[in-house]
Parts: structure tokens; C-alpha cells; sequence
């Protein structure tokens, strides 16, 4: 007879429970939680004569970037539905994994010319915040890249109108940053 079987197997339910009390829900929470909690750390630190990570990506031949912390993740435009009585600037909106997320198309949003049509260059930038997530176009992904932070200028002239609103800051290799807080935080940008 092997008393030891069972209590093996007590104590193991026992720490998998002291080990992962939270539902599957919770536990993504938390954990999104830390890791913006962390990078905010490191953009802080950044600050000081660091450096931002951004994703830099085209818009009708002019560069952009967005702070990776503002960023969860990249995707291939696909399966578009388009959405009518949404705004102009609302291109549709996509399944990604089972959550429907619209697609803004930030040419349209800062009244830049448009290329004709969509191409298999074109790919979804997913932004997300504790309060909302949606997708921006982009032509093209060019990468991600450091960018040091003192060589970031606060603002260009030739920028004006709606795009100075949500400008960060410009690069001297003429790389338009832009302000994710304000992006994500804009209530205009919601479709309800």
C-alpha cells in the first residue's frame, strides 16, 4: 500500500492553487498591468538622455513612429469589413483572434493624399491602452529602431493642423513621432 500517492497529489493541487489564484481574465489583466507598469519605467529612464524604441512605418512616403509601450503588436491587413456611417477616416474593422477591433486610416484622419487602394504592404498597427484598443494603417513597416532622445525635436512649422495635435516630436532625419497617450486617449477616434 503507498501512503505517499495521495498526499503527492494534495500537495500538488495545493500549490498550483497558491500558485495561480486568478482566473485566465485576471491574470492577463495583472500581467498587462506590469509589463506597462515597466515599460513606463524605462521610458522614464529614457528621459534622461536615453533612448525611445518606436516603430517606425510609412504614411504616403512620409516616415512615422510610435512608442513601442503604446504598441501591442503588428498585424497583416486582412479580411476588411467595411463599416458604413462610421466616419471617413474609419476604414472598417478586422478579427484578430476573436476580437473585432476597427482600423483607422491616419491618412485620411490627418488629411494627407492617399495612394490608391490597399496593397499586401499595408499592415495594422494594434495600439491598446487599459481603455481601449483599435488598429492604424500603415503603407509599410520600416522596423524598429532607437531613436536618441536628444534628438528629438518638439515641433516642425511645416506641421500644422491636426497632426501638430498628436505629434511628439520630429527626428533630424525628419521621422514624425507620434503621441500614443493622446492617440489612444482621443475620444473622437471611437466608433460607437
Amino acid at each position: 500500500m503507498n501512503f505517499n500517492s495521495g498526499r503527492e497529489e494534495t500537495v500538488i493541487n495545493h500549490q498550483s492553487s497558491i500558485i495561480n489564484p486568478m482566473g485566465p481574465e485576471e491574470q492577463a489583466r495583472v500581467l498587462k498591468k506590469r509589463a506597462r507598469a515597466l515599460a513606463g519605467k524605462t521610458a522614464g529612464a529614457e528621459g534622461h538622455g536615453g533612448y525611445m524604441q518606436v516603430v517606425e512605418f510609412l504614411l504616403v512616403r512620409e516616415r512615422y513612429a510610435l512608442e513601442l509601450p503604446h504598441i501591442r503588436e503588428v498585424y497583416p491587413l486582412k479580411d476588411l469589413t467595411p463599416l458604413p456611417g462610421t466616419p471617413d477616416f474609419v476604414l472598417g474593422i478586422i478579427n484578430v483572434r476573436g476580437e473585432i477591433l476597427s482600423i483607422i486610416d491616419m491618412k485620411r484622419f490627418f488629411d494627407l493624399p492617399e495612394r490608391k487602394g490597399l496593397t499586401p504592404m499595408n499592415q495594422v498597427i494594434i495600439l491598446e491602452s487599459d481603455e481601449m484598443a483599435f488598429g492604424i494603417l500603415a503603407d509599410e513597416i520600416l522596423g524598429t529602431r532607437s531613436v536618441p532622445m536628444s534628438a528629438i525635436q518638439k515641433s516642425l512649422p511645416t506641421l500644422t493642423g491636426i497632426r501638430a495635435e498628436y505629434l511628439l516630436g520630429v527626428t533630424g532625419e525628419g521621422i514624425v513621432i507620434l503621441d500614443g497617450t493622446r492617440i489612444l486617449s482621443d475620444n473622437s477616434l471611437l466608433v460607437q
